[in-house]
């Protein structure tokens, strides 16, 4: 029998039945092989050119797709951990030597490099996303009338004036999204159902 089972012995009746269980080890396994398919997968859609590659720029959205929900803030410190120097975003930011290809004047990052990093934040269950109650919680706090909705206005002004700064084509994407064409304004409710991200 192979090391990475152990057998369990359950009774019918009389007889005993045999049947394999799982070790940790054996488990720890198809967790790290799950996850090494869903990164490939993810990465291979910004790999444009087919060459194990992708723009540092596009990390941000790799990890996200991933179901991981880091802050500009946190991507940036999982990024600059090991410190070298690549262009993020128009900024020099120091990033991990294991991390990054090449420097400066490309600023792409290898899948090879960026496999072990990102197995280690799924594993570590890392950068999990705002559970739906919490976010409801803070539409609620903005919305003042107490609707369930908010304006783009209202919107706009409480994402450029409070919290971390937020790009215009962050804050665009964002609308585009999140504002409803014809009211001009976000049934918040409707817009956390939408986002929330499914973690099976």
């Amino acid at each position: 029998m192979s090391s990475t089972f152990r057998t369990h012995f359950p009774t019918l009746g009389n007889t005993v039945v045999a049947r394999p269980v799982l070790t940790d080890e054996a488990l720890d396994l198809l967790y790290h092989q799950n996850f090494t398919k869903k990164i490939k997968e993810a990465f291979e859609v910004f790999d444009h050119e087919s060459k194990n590659t992708v723009d540092v720029r596009e990390i941000g959205t790799i990890i996200r797709s991933l179901g991981c929900c880091p802050s500009e803030g946190e991507l940036h410190d999982l990024l600059a951990e090991e410190g070298c120097e690549v262009w993020w975003m128009s900024v020099s930011l120091p990033l991990s030597k294991r991390f990054v290809e090449e420097l400066e004047p490309t600023g792409y990052i290898r899948y090879e490099k960026f496999l072990p990093v990102m197995t280690k934040v799924l594993l570590e269950r890392r950068y999990r996303p705002i559970p739906e109650d919490v976010l409801l919680q803070a539409f609620e706090v903005l919305d003042s009338a107490k609707c369930g909705f908010l304006t783009k206005e209202e919107l706009i002004k409480h994402m450029t004036e409070e919290g971390d700064p937020i790009s215009q084509e962050e804050m665009e994407e964002m609308l585009s999204a999140a504002i409803h064409p014809h009211s001009n304004s976000i049934n918040y409710k409707e817009y956390i159902t939408m986002m929330l991200i499914d973690e099976n």
